[in-house]
């Protein structure tokens, strides 16, 4: 199988010869062999899994997405992937991107909680003045 891995703005990974595939979906994990039928499948955050006589078993941390497979063609279209020789080290590559994309989500919140401040603190003035009228 070919195996190609995409991101919002970048090709991730594009595999030839891939002899298997293990993925997340969100009725659970399932399994893709070269002969098995087209299919569809929403992937949810977890790990994937891909076999190639040449690396052997490859492990790659995906967000939700999508998989794709017609024919020999097996398209994964996620939000991030952090690829992994072993599951220890990509464990760790995880934990170190959800720190910073936790630290970056608490940035976003508190500024958006500062605009919805400033937006009601504004829609009560615009009220107050209205009925002062």
């Amino acid at each position: 199988m070919n195996l190609k891995v995409l991101l919002p703005f970048q090709i991730f990974a594009e595999v030839a010869g891939v002899t298997g595939i293990v993925a997340e979906s969100i009725q659970g994990s399932f399994g893709l062999l070269p002969n098995r039928l087209d299919c569809a499948a929403a992937l949810v955050p977890g790990i994937l899994t891909y076999e190639t006589p040449a690396d052997g078993t490859v492990y790659l941390a995906v967000d939700a997405g999508v998989l794709v497979k017609t024919g020999a063609d097996v398209l994964v279209s996620v939000h991030r992937a952090i690829a992994g020789a072993n599951l220890s080290v990509l464990h760790q590559a995880v934990k170190q991107q959800f720190a910073v994309l936790g630290t970056q989500q608490r940035e976003v919140r508190a500024a958006v909680l500062k605009m919805e401040g400033g937006l009601i603190g504004r829609l009560v003035q615009f009220q107050e003045a209205e009925h002062g009228r």
